[in-house]
């Protein structure tokens, strides 16, 4: 029998508590516009006092007989005055908002906030419940922004790390692929990506196939001195790059590796073994001992256990682990400037040098591609996740 969800009846909330929230909300907004036309002052208090009249009229006059058409009229406005103060891109922000006031309104005025939460819960509790995500929202708003900022920008028809009115103003003429075009056809940025595509995947091999071998070995309760060999295998984790970058140095320098491609591969599979040890070492919590035991009285050799019954089930674990070392060695800049050359200049590091040197906007599009690569690899990573879950039968999905 499925759990029935528990909708809480709906009434029209006192306007002393909801004109101050909506009111509230308006003022945080009115920040930003404030901010933005150069009086932040008066945009608090403008949001503030318009969004509480909108409520006052919404709950008051409208009520909810004429939710949809006050709604839509409110983001008719707010696309009008949008429109006015920043042209399109003012409209759509505009837009975005009105939509986002309409809905508020009766999301509080009308309690529909408590809907869907059990009626028991006390005024604390609700607060702590929205509380909780709107921390959480912030928190992947503030992660998010620099990627939502960039990727735009990389497609700016101008050499400015800025947005220029032309793209403010959704003009084609201000968007163009020249970055893209400057980074394809660009010999420094190809040998850059020759070595990147050279070097991580070499390095990702390497710390695999150690990473993988250390956490079965790690996983046996007969391995002496289990913590203290973990705690040193995972230090590059906790060690400031910095330092492992300085000392790498110093010992590649000793003995010949510094300045070849060689020690650059060694140091970043170094990097990303770590992460190997922890994923695989996590999936293997889950894994029936019995399993390779049965196969051994069935006269199958180490090797043929490993092969045949414990890799399928740990292979999940072992694959992410091999994309985070691969993003660690696609994405490392501080180690390859250590222990590499000019000849091994990967593309974070000529992306360091552009900014440093020649400020080229191609930064952008390649910081784009870098992206669009990174979520590529991080969803084939929850996907195993899953798929993990479900072969320890974990998840019933």
């Amino acid at each position: 029998m499925s759990d029935a969800v528990v909708i809480t009846e709906t009434k029209t909330l006192p306007f002393s508590f909801t004109l101050p929230v909506v009111a509230a909300a308006g003022a945080f907004f009115g920040l930003f516009v404030g901010t933005a036309q150069g009086s932040t002052l008066l945009g608090i208090v403008g949001g503030a006092v318009i969004c509480a009249a909108l409520a006052y009229v919404a709950l008051a006059m409208a009520g909810v007989d004429q939710e949809r058409t006050f709604k839509w009229a409110v983001i008719a406005l707010f696309i009008v005055a949008g429109f006015v103060v920043g042209r399109i891109a003012g409209a759509v922000v505009g837009g975005l908002f009105g939509w986002f006031l309409g809905w508020f309104i009766y999301w509080i005025g009308r309690g529909r906030y408590r809907m869907f939460l059990p009626p028991y819960l006390t005024s604390g509790q609700v607060l702590w419940h929205y509380t909780f995500r709107v921390i959480c929202g912030a928190v992947f708003v503030f992660l998010i922004t620099p990627i939502l900022v960039v990727m735009p920008l990389s497609f700016n028809a101008e050499n400015f790390f800025t947005f220029t009115p032309e793209m403010l103003s959704f003009d084609p003429e201000g968007y163009s692929l020249k970055h893209y075009r400057d980074f394809f056809t660009s010999a420094d940025w190809q040998q850059a990506l020759r070595n990147s595509v050279l070097i991580a995947p070499v390095a990702t091999l390497l710390a695999v196939s150690f990473g993988t071998l250390a956490a079965i070995g790690l996983s046996s309760e007969h391995v002496p001195f289990r913590q203290a060999i973990m705690a040193i295998l995972i230090s590059p984790m906790i060690v400031p790059l910095i330092i492992s970058a300085a000392g790498m140095y110093f010992f590649y320098s000793r003995i010949g590796l510094q300045g070849t491609y060689l020690g650059v591969v060694l140091a970043h599979a170094a990097l990303g073994i770590p992460f190997v040890i922890i994923t695989v070492t996590a999936t293997l919590v889950g894994f029936d001992r019995s399993l390779t035991r049965a196969s051994a009285n069935l006269g199958a050799n180490p090797v043929t256990t490993f092969m045949r019954v414990q890799m399928p089930l740990i292979l999940p674990g072992v694959i992410s682990g091999g994309l985070f070392a691969f993003i660690t060695s696609f994405d490392e800049v501080v180690v390859v400037i250590f222990v590499g050359s000019a000849n091994q200049q990967t593309l974070p590091w000529q992306m360091f040098t552009g900014l440093r040197e020649q400020i080229s906007p191609t930064i952008l599009a390649v910081a784009t591609i870098l992206v669009c690569i990174s979520i590529a690899l991080l969803t084939t990573v929850e996907l195993l996740r899953r798929r993990s879950e479900r072969l320890r039968g974990m998840s019933p999905g």
